[in-house]
């Protein structure tokens, strides 16, 4: 369709009209990223210069975290970067990260406004949300408490507590699978073992249920899990370009997918938990939360209405925190052990000399195990779980 003259004025096309606007956008955008304002009295942060648009994304390269450290021996442990057109605040060192997170924790506690973020426990995450106020200090509180009581409670059939019970129960098996690998295979790899074994803990401690291994559900919640890690690692354009936010993306709508199922998921389950919740009989983590919920239907700090669905989003929050992290740390621990035989004996010898093998090692054994506590401690510490945090605000 072409432009039609009638006398002066010329009539253009709707694909023409919307070509000048996106143009006009674009150019918007240029001379903002141009012209970012600093505020008086402030000076601007050392770091590369940023390319319009997609900022410094090609410095980043496909290892970001190594580009990073490179960076920061030039810039220094405090510089900024632009990822599309946001600004980003790097910190690199320990002292530095000490002094943001810890010693200012509260000034820096709450997450950005990105867009995916909105998608995750529809926006009332207390990992990825984005609220830091007193609503959401008293959900965190709640899920604390919810995790201590259910920790300290005792397993009705023996001495020991539920969660280790789970645990245990758990090595038992693993062990067993690994021996059974060695004596088929010769050589495995056991993440894909690690990584079911982990998921089914936190199912018993925030469902109550342990799966076989082959169980096709525990098997779906690995998977989504799986899925929910590739997408937050990829990341996702729109979030640093917001003009992205309005056009399709099959990255996007998987996402968005993935999310919707997993709160499904635990929806269901925190439901099955009212119709067979027993005050004398804590089983869980979800009926830690109905338990305090049942008692004090306001919370006594930000005077919000406990529902079902904050429920469902904190269940989602306490799975997913300790899935890739728990994972990571015990394959680190095997990586170790493997390489360094001569340690993995001196403990073997602690354990031995210290309980025997007549029982298995409980928590309350880590101050009789210096040796085993101290190659714990070292593994969390020489190790790498992941190359960032999740972004704050």
């Amino acid at each position: 369709m072409k432009a039609v003259l009638l006398g002066s004025q010329s009539i253009m096309s709707p694909s023409e009209i919307l070509l000048a606007i996106a143009l006009f956008c674009l150019l918007l955008v240029v001379i903002k990223s141009f012209r970012q304002q600093i505020p008086q009295g402030l000076k601007q942060l050392p770091g590369p210069r940023a390319y319009p648009l997609i900022g410094n994304v090609l410095e980043l390269q496909k290892n970001p975290h190594l580009a990073l450290t490179q960076m920061s021996q030039r810039y220094g442990d405090v510089m900024q970067i632009h990822i599309g057109t946001r600004p980003v605040l790097v910190l690199s060192g320990l002292e530095t990260i000490k002094q943001a997170l810890v010693k200012q924790g509260e000034d820096f506690s709450g997450r950005p406004d990105l867009y995916s973020f909105q998608y995750i426990g529809d926006g009332q995450s207390l990992t990825f949300g984005r609220d830091s106020g007193e609503v959401w200090r008293a959900r965190r509180k709640l899920a604390q408490n919810a995790l201590k009581a259910f920790s300290a409670s005792a397993n009705p059939t023996s001495s020991t507590c539920l969660l280790e019970e789970h645990v245990s129960k758990e090595a038992d098996y693993l062990v067993m699978k690994f021996q059974e690998l060695m004596d088929e295979k010769k050589s495995f790899d056991p993440y894909r073992y690690l990584v079911v074994s982990v998921a089914n803990v936190i199912c018993a401690m925030c469902f109550g249920k342990r799966y076989n291994h082959e169980d096709q559900e525990l098997l779906s919640l690995v998977n989504l899990n799986n899925e929910f890690g590739a997408a937050a690692a990829s990341g996702n354009p729109a979030d640093f370009i917001p003009v992205l936010q309005y056009l399709p993306s099959r990255t996007m709508k998987a996402f968005k997918d993935l999310n919707q199922r997993f709160t499904a998921f635990v929806l269901k389950i925190v439901k099955d938990h009212y119709t067979s919740f027993d005050k004398e009989n804590i089983r869980d983590i979800t009926d830690s939360l109905i338990n305090h919920c049942e008692d004090k239907k306001l919370d006594e700090n930000a005077n919000i209405l406990l529902s079902d669905q904050k429920i469902v989003n904190i269940v989602s929050d306490l799975f997913g925190a300790g899935f890739d992290t728990v994972t990571t740390a015990l394959s680190w621990s095997l990586m170790y052990l493997v390489t360094f035989p001569e340690i993995q004996k001196k403990m073997q010898e602690e354990i031995d000399q210290t309980i025997g093998r007549e029982r298995k090692p409980r928590l309350s054994d880590r101050s009789t195990l210096p040796y085993t506590e101290a190659f714990i401690l070292e593994m969390f510490r020489h190790s790498s779980f992941l190359p960032f945090t999740i972004p704050h605000w």
